[in-house]
């Protein structure tokens, strides 16, 4: 027999023997906290009875049980839920070993409970995920992550938890995933994104605090978006070509992530929306992405039968760690208002003479050669044709 039920059995079969153990269990479980309906209707009926003054809840050690509080149990449970027996209730009174011990078996059956609404929350959260990630829109996913953030809060203070995220360790670690299907639509909207970009760079401004690179689906979009961010940063020229030579110096040609048609491509000026609309779209998709990986997390979470409560909330909530983020980053892209236009290289006006100057410093080696082992004149660098004067 499962040990959850057998715990559920013994938690009733004690409040049969003696009555008076509702008075520690009433405060903190309840008739939800059991797995099947019967269970559940039997122990609300017990409370019930407790409520409205039963005499054998009045009962104390070494009284005997009136046989009233069987009989009445049974008829009141009898409305709530079909099929009880007498000889199901004697069943119940049999599988508890040690009365006096309700508690312990109590918290069994609440550890259960908290294993199982998480489980039902988090199953909640991945398919609102996977029905959002079809219809292109986020209200479910964002309803059911709150809901399980909520739950998880409510569940800690009932096992007397902290609700903190905990790293767990690595025999609980998340296993790797295949990455899950991308729409055309988030593709073709990332591409829209970095084409708007790459055609007016200065409206990075307005992304960068809230879009991150790993919000692309598409690994090759990450990489661009990385270009386009570090070459808008340096104050240096932005076209197909300057993204195309530092998606290079990145190493995504090499490694086949991208290839040069598909960068020019991208890259291609575009007109249309604000890159904020598109920005938007790429997050709010991220975040799909994001809770039904880690509703996946936290299902599996849930299934570990050797986990404490206190440890499940904690991997948990650690499991919703990058969920959460992406969420405050959304937030704050609805709430960002543009930043005013600067002028950039790419209108014609020239970057800051600090900026170029920080450009070549990067661009120059660096000279790590010794006193005993002089630089060959070769290899030393070129002088600098702004500081070099001619002699007089």
């Amino acid at each position: 027999m499962n040990p959850l039920v057998h715990a559920e059995q013994a938690v009733l079969g004690a409040i049969f023997l003696e009555p008076r153990q509702l008075d520690r269990l009433s405060p903190w479980l309840r008739p939800e906290h059991f797995s099947g309906p019967a269970h559940a209707a039997i122990y609300a009926t017990m409370l019930k009875l407790k409520a409205d003054g039963h005499p054998a809840a009045a009962t104390t050690a070494g009284d005997p049980v009136p046989l009233a509080w069987v009989n009445d149990t049974l008829r009141e449970a009898s409305t709530r839920t079909r099929g009880l027996t007498a000889s199901h209730l004697h069943t119940l009174v049999s599988a508890c070993p040690r009365p006096d011990h309700a508690p312990v078996y109590g918290r069994m059956v609440l550890e259960g409970a908290i294993h199982r609404s998480v489980a039902q929350h988090a199953a909640r959260l991945h398919q609102a995920a996977l029905n959002d990630g079809r219809t292109g829109a986020a209200e479910e996913t964002l309803h059911h992550a709150q809901v399980l953030t909520d739950v998880l809060a409510e569940l800690a203070r009932g096992w007397g938890a902290d609700a903190r995220p905990v790293k767990p360790p690595a025999a609980y670690a998340p296993q790797a995933e295949h990455p899950q299907p991308v729409g055309e639509q988030v593709h073709a909207d990332e591409e829209l994104l970095l084409g708007r970009l790459a055609s007016r760079p200065e409206q990075l401004l307005d992304l960068v605090r809230w879009l991150r690179p790993g919000d692309f689906a598409d690994p090759g979009h990450q990489q661009i978006y990385r270009a386009l961010g570090s070459l808008h940063h340096r104050g240096e020229p932005i076209d197909e070509l300057t993204v195309l030579w530092e998606v290079q110096r990145r190493g995504a040609l090499v490694d086949g992530t991208l290839d040069a048609e598909r960068v020019r491509r991208v890259c291609d000026p575009l007109v249309g929306l604000a890159a904020d609309h598109f920005g938007e779209q790429v997050v709010q998709a991220s975040l799909v992405r994001t809770a039904a990986q880690a509703a996946r997390q936290v299902e599996a979470l849930a299934d570990r039968d050797a986990l404490a409560p206190g440890q499940l909330i904690g991997y948990a909530l650690h499991a919703l760690g990058p969920l959460d983020d992406v969420r405050r980053r959304l937030r704050l892209a609805h709430e960002t208002e543009p930043t005013p236009r600067q002028p950039t290289s790419r209108s014609g006006a020239t970057p800051p003479a600090a900026r170029i100057d920080a450009a070549r410093a990067r661009s120059r080696l660096a000279a790590t050669a010794t006193p005993s082992a002089p630089v060959p004149a070769s290899c030393a660098p070129l002088p600098d044709r702004h500081n070099h004067r001619s002699p007089s």
